[in-house]
């Protein structure tokens, strides 16, 4: 379990700590206030306890700054600046916390003379499984996107090949369980049909025949991702899952399926980092969770003072505060309601 992170002049953060549920996270906030970052961040430490790949390396591809600079994730500032990122874990078999850090200038190009503190040996020893939805589908886009990644250099963040190498893994062996089979029949009945691929194409499978999928509905793409990860074990118990923005293209009707499908996964041990502009997908939270359910709050947002980015975390969703989409709604409402006296008088 990611149990906090923590950022000193990095991107968009001068001096920022989130500790974080086991269960769900859910991140709120205007754009430009690092909601994004958290989860990149978040995700490069999960990923690289597997792949061996050094934390600098990784931030640099997720992140993916111009010039291939790393010094370009500092935060800007006249002169020389330092930056650094912590990420620390619960390690089951481990009594204490462990970590790993990274340091580097704005001066810093190369992810190679980065410095790399912590506990490096100790996090490779227990590998987490990880896995990271980026806004844009990358479904439709898979057949050869692989080779080319591996073997070109196109201007791609890695999660958006890390998530094509997430889905083509084959399912488990033997009859998944009773939760994991009850959430794929949940996700079977939202898109009409199964996924199967062949030669690196995703297809929807139900009693037409096979559809392609870039011929099916963008948000139905994103609850065919959940049924394949879901079914192969990425998400599993003990798996990281990080979700920028699930509500994009799809139906707010469709909402409540993901949230249900996410509360239930939360209690099989998965934790889960999302970032959200919606009211529905915060509301649908509000409502699907219970006592028992492990859900934080996080809203990010600049202080009047000095204009930094600050935090304030909740488990409670009436607490929220500030919460911009809950005014943008209120907003909605109150002009609905003045122009509904207007036409009266």
């Amino acid at each position: 379990m990611i149990q906090k992170i923590k950022f000193q002049q990095f991107t968009a953060f001068k001096d920022l700590e989130i500790r974080f549920s086991p269960g769900i996270n859910i991140f709120i906030g205007p754009n430009a206030t690092g909601k994004t970052h958290i989860l990149k961040a978040v995700y490069a430490a999960c990923d690289i306890s597997k792949s061996q790949k050094s934390l600098a390396e990784k931030i640099y591809r997720v992140f993916l700054p111009s010039g291939e600079r790393l010094g370009r994730l500092v935060k800007r500032a006249p002169g020389s600046t330092q930056c650094s990122v912590k990420v620390y874990r619960s390690v089951s078999d481990a009594e204490t916390t462990i970590h790993i850090g990274l340091t580097f200038s704005n001066h810093t190009k190369s992810p190679d003379k980065a410095t790399q503190q912590g506990n490096l040996a100790t996090w490779r020893e227990h590998p987490l499984e990880s896995v990271y939805i980026p806004v844009k589908d990358m479904m439709a886009n898979a057949p050869n996107f692989r080779s080319l990644y591996n073997y070109r250099e196109i201007h791609f963040e890695e999660v958006y090949a890390d998530i094509i190498d997430r889905a083509f893994l084959g399912p488990l062996r033997g009859a998944p369980d009773a939760v994991r089979k009850g959430l794929l029949e949940i996700l079977q009945r939202s898109m009409e049909g199964k996924v199967v691929s062949k030669k690196e194409e995703f297809f929807l499978k139900n009693r037409q025949g096979e559809l392609e999928f870039t011929l099916v509905a963008e948000g139905l793409r994103k609850l065919a991702l959940l049924w394949l990860l879901i079914q192969n074990g990425v998400l599993f118990r003990g798996s990281i899952l990080c979700w920028d923005e699930p509500e994009a293209n799809l139906n707010p009707s469709l909402m409540e399926t993901v949230v249900e499908i996410l509360v239930a996964l939360q209690k099989m041990g998965v934790q889960i980092f999302l970032a959200t502009h919606d009211y529905i997908v915060l509301k649908w939270f509000d409502l699907k969770t219970d006592i028992d359910d492990k859900i934080l709050f996080h809203s990010l947002y600049k202080n009047k003072e000095d204009g930094e980015i600050a935090l304030y975390s909740t488990n409670k969703y009436n607490d929220i505060s500030p919460n911009s989409i809950d005014d943008a709604f209120a907003k909605i409402v109150d002009m609905e309601i003045q122009r509904a006296i207007r036409k009266i008088d």
